[in-house]
């Protein structure tokens, strides 16, 4: 069975987060207070970074069952860390958790016990900011990772394959990136083929298309073109995705198109649901 390796400190796991930082991220995107789309994913890599660590924290500290890149794409290519781990690749987990740039002071809204709601202020860790400007080389972004998940699995060879997740907002602008995206998903570790998903985020309206399994019904050749470059959700990951309410079948592949703010938090929480940690 196929993904299904263990994920512990001696053989763990990576995640290579591409991010979009094109011009066209500084777009609204709806919800209640609409927001730049480039500040929603920031948020969303942010709060899935600090949720991370605190799923590996355990009382000597945070394990590094998983390692980490963030890279963006637009005016350059490279790691979109700041602060101490600016110019990082794959980083260890326990290292992210111990060097965000910043601590903001966010305010949210919890129950108050009585069927209300009250606003209080959390600690809000940020280790990406959103950076809009340029065009869109996701090619470049792709070879980028190639690199990356190729190293990655020399190191780790017996290990759960690298999970690549790209979230960006338009048409690759260097150039059509199936290619580039074959050469991620072609690469395999004992446990599995690589995976690569995709999420498009869009600034006009119109239901997601969420997990689809068949391109039937997407809007243009370039909803296409991402369905096809992303791979089929693993079984665990399906099951998640079908308790959080999508259909899905065996087919089902990692992809969600014209994504609202609900979308792309649900999006990277399901693309990141890992196999037992141990």
């Amino acid at each position: 069975m196929p993904y299904t390796a263990e994920i512990s400190r001696t053989n763990p796991t990576s995640f290579i987060f591409l991010v979009d930082q094109s011009t066209s991220m500084g777009d609204l995107i709806g919800g209640e207070v609409p927001q730049k789309k480039a500040d929603v994913v920031a948020d969303a890599i942010n709060r899935l970074l600090a949720e991370l660590a605190i799923k590996c924290a355990k009382e000597e500290g945070v394990r590094d069952y998983f390692h980490v890149a963030v890279i963006g794409y637009g005016a350059t290519v490279g790691s979109a860390f700041s602060g101490a781990l600016t110019g990082r690749d794959l980083v260890p987990l326990s290292e992210v958790a111990d060097n965000p740039a910043r601590v903001e002071e966010r305010s949210k809204k919890i129950p108050d016990g009585a069927g209300g709601l009250v606003e209080t202020t959390v600690q809000f860790p940020v280790w990406m900011d959103p950076v809009i400007g340029g065009g869109t080389p996701m090619n470049r972004a792709l070879r980028y990772a190639e690199t990356l998940v190729r190293a990655w699995i020399a190191r780790h060879p017996g290990g759960f394959p690298p999970i690549v997740i790209n979230l960006t907002d338009g048409e690759s602008t260097d150039g059509a990136p199936t290619e580039a995206a074959t050469a991620i998903t072609s690469q395999a570790t004992a446990d599995g083929a690589v995976l690569l998903f995709n999420l498009h985020v869009s600034a006009a309206g119109g239901a997601p298309v969420t997990f689809p399994s068949s391109d039937v019904g997407l809007p243009d050749t370039y909803a296409q073109t991402l369905f096809a470059m992303s791979s089929m959700l693993p079984s665990h990951m399906r099951s998640y995705a079908a308790a959080q309410g999508h259909q899905t079948g065996e087919t089902t592949r990692g992809f969600v198109y014209n994504a609202d703010i609900t979308s792309v938090v649900q999006f990277l929480d399901i693309g990141t649901r890992a196999t037992e940690l141990r």
